[in-house]
């Protein structure tokens, strides 16, 4: 996986160059009436020009995008990409968004980046290894959940059981930061997080966010302890001891 380490920093370098220092353009709303889900065309410019990098580079691969959809589905080996996740800050001029892009063989996620253009970071993890910026990342190694520095992106997102289940573990949690979307799971494996828990994920925002946490130690997974991660509930923490403290919380 070591060979697509130029091709993940070139990616990154394509999306910075529709996003990084460009004047926010109105969103428009996915969701209709019945909500709000914003795009911008910065999402869309942004994974046109990742799409065109990647058709380039490797044409026989499968791709699938947030915005523009699946093409290829047979192939084998498929990027899968979020041009801008966390959309909301990036329309409230908060630096917290990325650039999500996955490599995936047979349908599992084995390497993939988290960039946040606006910090300067890009997190790549490949299997085995995760580095920020070309530097080893490593995660805290917290092991109680007592001392767990935790994140969510939304309470809100947590309805019914849900939500009970959220506050179990919030409560037993030593603190609860809220808003950073897929950087959250940037910190977990840079060691200044130790647990992150999310519902309503799709498969372009958690893709990405599992060789990341996996290749810097930690330990990614459903509500369940399990690793099925298609119904978008997800549970990455810094040791297996800390993971399982909170899948009992969850799964009670």
């Amino acid at each position: 996986m070591s060979e697509f380490l130029p091709f993940f920093r070139r990616l990154s370098a394509v999306a910075r160059g529709v996003t990084l220092g460009a004047a926010v353009p109105d969103a428009d709303n996915k969701a209709g009436a019945g909500g709000f889900d914003p795009v911008t065309e910065l999402d869309r410019g942004a994974e046109r020009a990742l799409r065109a990098a990647i058709e380039a580079a490797f044409p026989e691969d499968g791709i699938e995008g947030e915005e523009y959809g699946l093409v290829r589905p047979e192939a084998r080996r498929r990027w899968l990409l979020d041009p801008v996740d966390g959309t909301r800050a990036l329309i409230c001029g908060l630096p917290s968004w990325t650039t999500l892009v996955a490599l995936l063989e047979d349908g599992d996620p084995v390497a993939g980046f988290i960039d946040a253009p606006a910090l300067g970071e890009l997190m790549i993890g490949l299997p085995g290894s995760t580095t920020l910026n070309g530097e080893a990342a490593r995660v805290s190694g917290c092991l109680r959940l007592a001392e767990a520095r935790l994140s969510s992106t939304d309470p809100y997102l947590f309805e019914g059981q849900e939500a009970d289940a959220f506050e179990r573990v919030r409560r037993a949690a030593r603190l609860t930061r809220f808003g950073y979307d897929a950087l959250a799971y940037a910190r977990l494996a840079a060691g200044h997080l130790d647990l992150v828990i999310e519902n309503k994920l799709h498969r372009h925002d958690w893709a990405a966010l599992v060789p990341v946490v996996r290749g810097a130690g930690g330990v990614i997974g459903d509500w369940q302890g399990g690793s099925d991660f298609e119904p978008g509930s997800v549970v990455a923490a810094a040791t297996p001891a800390l993971f399982e403290q909170a899948v009992a919380l969850l799964s009670r």
